[in-house]
């Protein structure tokens, strides 16, 4: 059968149509891509050619082209990869559907056992951590080197021991992840204290209304430490303004979400410390001594009782009048002077000091005459010993020998101006374990003092480890309210090897930063230096 001509003359017209307009379509397209295709190298000017006429706006415009085209595409790859996201998730629902309505009973219950299974583990493991740490008792360690100390901090610093070569002994936290670390655990700390459970010893039918609550203000300070294999134990101390109550919160991250291990109301306001002072000769340090006390026991905190064990016959009529010119001035009555007609021996001294009190249970802390201290140390010593659960022994800052720190100044400043946690003017006395806080019966009860230990050094150790050995919790951290005055420092002859190497490493670190001492040892050094400068520059001047 033939096609009719008028047939095929539309059909030719059709393909030729179609054949103009796709050539019609290539040509805009090639357009298209020749007046979008960003310029080459080679077709732009080059510097010091003819790109000079063009001036520096021509290549700011470019750059700035070229940052927007960057941002763009950046921007899109972003929108891309959250669709992505989406349609991965649209198809792990549909997959889940499926199964689900292969078998809707069996796998639903399988799913939910799994989920409600996997949570219980994770919960498990989560309180085995805690378990395993030592956050509610102590863990009996084998020396000294086995403890893991606190490190301390503020709202706004944190004290620490571990220093290298450029952290601070006081600082201010610069890691972000440090940072809102802390904040972290500060707010945890109030939402546990502001939204109490029944764990918690709160009466239900108290309302919020009726509760304090309590805000950043309120945070006095907190203690830090991590062990490696466990998480991390946060101990947060708040107080209001113009209470006496403290509101103590124990935290503890598991490597993982923070767990309230407990939270309770610690009054202190009825807590008196024995500051157990043993004292041989040194009556000026005594007069400075007294004058810290009365300021900051007398003064501020007036719940204090001090015990003064004077060894020997030198000097202790001078004691005494410095005890009651403090009574008559200020109406202290609260001290004890025990006199001992013996040779010095600190552990004895502060045993005695002990045994001294006649009135039943007390918080002791134990002193040096070259300690200066403030009225929130004396608080932070209440709040960090407990009887039959936990000693306090703080890390006391060790200032040093001001002749050199200040050795620029015609004479070093106050005592109180000194008082700073710098690499320069001091360390933390890590390796001492003389001041400490104490309950009397804690200290009775694991035997006090080895009495064996004569004169310097030592009789802190041996009590430091005792404590180790036990079930007590040993709270070990560096504290800013603590410092260690410098003073001249005499090693005996008479002491033992082993003592007399620890008076002398003492001594040496003690005395100056490294900075400080290598200034000392390289001082010809640099005096020759000096003089060489100062010839070469009067030959300069005369030639």
């Amino acid at each position: 059968m033939r096609m009719p001509r008028r047939g095929l003359v539309i059909q030719a017209r059709t393909r030729w149509l179609l054949v103009g307009l796709a050539l019609l379509f290539s040509l805009v397209l090639l357009m298209y891509l020749l007046e979008c295709a960003p310029q080459t190298d080679g077709n732009g000017s080059l510097p010091g050619v003819v790109g000079e006429t063009m001036g520096k706006e021509y290549y700011q415009a470019l750059l700035q082209e070229q940052e927007e085209h960057y941002q763009n595409r950046a921007t899109s790859l972003k929108r891309q990869i959250a669709q992505l996201k989406q349609e991965l998730q649209e198809m792990s629902d549909k997959l889940k559907s499926l199964q689900e309505k292969k078998s809707p009973k069996v796998n639903s219950m399988n799913y939910q056992g799994t989920k409600e299974q996997t949570s219980n583990d994770l919960l498990e493991f989560l309180h085995s951590q805690i378990d395993k740490a030592e956050v509610s008792v102590g863990a009996k360690l084998p020396s000294e080197y086995g403890v893991i100390p606190f490190e301390s901090f503020t709202s706004m610093k944190v004290f620490q021991l571990e220093m290298g070569l450029t952290r601070h002994p006081e600082e201010k936290p610069v890691r972000k992840d440090k940072r809102d670390e802390l904040v972290e655990v500060i707010e945890a700390g109030l939402e546990v204290i502001n939204n109490p459970d029944e764990e918690d010893g709160q009466d239900e039918d108290d309302g919020v209304g009726d509760r304090q609550l309590y805000s950043e203000n309120d945070f006095i300070e907190g203690y830090y430490r991590t062990e490696r294999d466990k998480g991390t134990q946060y101990e947060l101390f708040y107080k209001k303004m113009d209470g006496m109550e403290y509101r103590h919160v124990t935290l503890f991250r598991p490597f993982g979400p923070l767990m309230k291990v407990k939270s309770e109301t610690v009054d202190i306001s009825r807590s008196i410390i024995n500051v157990i002072v043993p004292l041989a000769g040194r009556t000026e340090a005594f007069a400075q001594f007294m004058q810290n006390f009365r300021d900051v026991c007398i003064h501020q905190d007036k719940r204090v009782h001090l015990t003064v064990v004077y060894f020997g016959q030198d000097g202790l009529s001078e004691v005494k009048s410095i005890l009651e010119s403090v009574a008559r001035e200020t109406d202290f009555h609260n001290y004890t002077l025990v006199s001992l007609n013996e040779e010095f021996n600190r552990g004895r001294g502060l045993d005695m000091g002990a045994r001294a009190w006649e009135k039943g249970e007390v918080l002791m802390f134990f002193c040096d005459v070259d300690v200066y201290f403030t009225a929130e140390f004396l608080n932070s010593c209440r709040l960090n010993a407990e009887p039959g659960k936990k000693v306090f022994y703080p890390v006391v800052f060790s200032l040093y020998n001001p002749a050199i720190v200040y050795a620029n100044q015609d004479i070093p400043p106050p005592v109180e101006q000194q008082l700073v946690h710098k690499k320069d003017s001091g360390f933390w006395r890590d390796f001492g374990f003389g001041m400490t806080c104490q309950y009397r019966t804690d200290f009775l009860t694991v035997g006090g003092f080895d009495l064996e230990v004569k004169g310097w050094g030592g009789e802190d150790v041996h009590l430091y480890r005792k404590y180790l050995h036990g079930d007590l919790m040993v709270i070990r951290t560096p504290v800013p309210g603590l410092f260690h005055l410098w003073h001249e420092k005499h090693c005996a002859d008479e002491l033992t090897p082993e003592q007399y190497r620890m008076c002398i490493q003492s001594k040496a670190m003690n005395e100056a930063s490294h900075s400080h001492l290598g200034m000392l040892v390289f001082r010809e050094e640099i005096e020759a230096h000096l003089r060489k400068q100062a010839y070469r520059t009067n030959s300069e001047a005369v030639g």
